[in-house]
């Protein structure tokens, strides 16, 4: 057999920010590919149109609708909602970021985006992989940025935290990695999500943008799901501490 598996029939899936954007994206190609997914995010109304989405996909589906920063929070609801299953996936996926120059960033400003991009992350990661060692099996999934791999021009608070996942990825892959427990990131370029929505308007902004990127063209959020499939899928399985950029070549040049 020389075509693996990408299939995810029979697994839990968790996804975090997973009602827009990439998050939404990668929790429909999961169900799509035959998992369930438990979807956390902060608005009931979207969450909501999500579950029956995902159901009309033939999947179960579950909600939490908490701030990723509640995180405890989240690890008791997922309790109740998982029982005796394995978490097979989870995926790191909400995020922000405010485009302050480094002079002009304020405490509060720090606080917020390394408690929601970072520091959740990490707390979320060690629950699913204390979970995973039970099973002695998982697929987590970072979903960091070519702004940890490379200098943007602005937004150095949000390069940092994602820098930190790329690293974060790599120790737990080697931590981790004899529990069979993989552990991957995906750096997303360009995207249509809420957080590019309003540069993306901007042309000028878009022509420089393509400029540094050598497939000429802004990424479909399909393109990026199809990453997440195959990190969390059995094609995958021989792939950890690995960040995989879905970056149309951006970072052959950096920015």
């Amino acid at each position: 057999m020389y075509l693996p598996d990408f299939r995810l029939d029979h697994k839990l899936a968790v996804v975090t920010g997973g009602t827009k954007g990439i998050g939404k994206a990668i929790a429909l190609a999961y169900a799509e590919s035959g998992a369930d997914v438990i979807l956390i995010a902060r608005n009931e109304k979207q969450l909501k149109k999500m579950k029956e989405t995902v159901e009309s996909l033939g999947q179960q589906a579950y909600t939490i609708c908490k701030d990723i920063q509640q995180y405890d929070a989240i690890k008791e609801e997922v309790e109740e909602i998982r029982g005796d299953r394995a978490i097979d996936i989870w995926v790191n996926n909400a995020g922000m970021n405010i485009r302050s120059e480094a002079e002009n960033v304020s405490e509060e400003e720090w606080d917020q985006i390394v408690s929601t991009n970072m520091k959740s992350a990490f707390f979320l990661s060690q629950y699913a992989g204390r979970v995973m060692k039970q099973h002695r099996q998982g697929k987590i999934i970072n979903i960091s940025s070519v702004g940890g791999h490379t200098a943007l021009r602005t937004g150095v608070v949000y390069a940092m935290t994602k820098s930190a996942l790329i690293q974060m990825t790599k120790n737990l892959a080697l931590e981790w990695g004899k529990y069979q427990i993989n552990v991957n990131a995906i750096g997303p370029w360009y995207f249509p999500t809420s957080l590019t929505e309003q540069l993306l308007q901007d042309e000028d902004y878009v022509q420089s943008i393509l400029e540094r990127t050598p497939l000429n063209r802004i990424g479909k959020l399909e393109e990026v799901s199809g990453a997440a499939v195959f990190l969390a899928s059995d094609a995958g399985n021989y792939m950890t501490g690995q960040t995989l950029f879905v970056d149309g070549g951006m970072t052959i040049y950096g920015f």
